[in-house]
């Protein structure tokens, strides 16, 4: 029999991945400037690199280069994805918070869904890595929709798989496309710093909280138990 969630939390929990659950910098850094230089472009600075993280790589190549050529972006992503077959699961570690902080919210009755621009599969492979196979019921990737993030299509597609509605819902993410991305999906938002913006880049979206990472959020959400966003709970 499935739990009932208990009272002050929402129904589900939807995370972004990278830099929310997950530190995969080192591995895209690597694998940006290989592409970068590959196509005779100049690298870039790692944290300009770091900052392009959530991007669709068409967007992180113009972001990183002012290029806007497509076919040179295909080519740019293409060479990205095949470097980061070999280093990007290896090289990608979830938060220490994250394993203890998904087994409660499941433990509470909570549905728990990843939506990112990272492909499915390899979130997959790094939660397994991570010895958290199976951590969360719904993970939508960059190959499971046709319009990315600002636009509300993974956070709506995992919300409907989880049979939650987004009134019920909070999702939490790194960058301003993850707050823009819940505000259209018509759901809560909660921002943590692990990304590279900063308080004052949340400043005109309210999410319910700014917290230092993940491992906040279970305060957050018992404290906003009340809050309107999340009727009924």
């Amino acid at each position: 029999m499935s739990q009932t969630p208990a009272p002050q939390l929402p129904r589900a929990v939807v995370f972004d991945f990278d830099l929310t659950l997950a530190d995969s910098s080192t591995a895209v850094v690597e694998c940006s400037n290989r592409a970068l230089a590959e196509l005779g472009f100049q690298t870039a600075e790692p944290q300009r690199v770091r900052g392009t993280i959530g991007l669709t790589l068409p967007q992180a190549f113009r972001e990183l280069t002012g290029a806007d050529d497509p076919l040179l972006a295909a080519e740019f992503s293409k060479r990205f994805v095949a470097h980061a077959d070999g280093v990007m699961v290896l090289h990608t570690h979830v938060y220490p918070a994250v394993p203890a902080l998904l087994a409660s919210l499941r433990s509470r009755g909570v549905r728990l869904a990843i939506v990112s621009t990272k492909f499915r599969y390899r979130i997959e492979a790094i939660l397994s890595k991570s010895g958290i196979p199976g951590a969360v019921d719904v993970i939508v990737g960059g190959e499971d929709v046709k319009q990315h993030k600002p636009h509300a299509e993974g956070l709506l597609c995992a919300l409907e798989r989880l049979e939650v509605p987004a009134s019920l819902a909070v999702y939490v993410g790194d960058h301003p496309l993850d707050a823009e991305t819940a505000a259209r999906a018509g759901t809560a938002f909660v921002a943590v710093r692990t990304g590279v913006s900063t308080t004052q880049t949340w400043s005109s979206w309210q999410p319910l909280d700014v917290i230092d990472d993940v491992g906040g959020l279970l305060d957050v959400l018992a404290r906003e138990r009340d809050c309107s966003t999340l009727e009924n709970i």
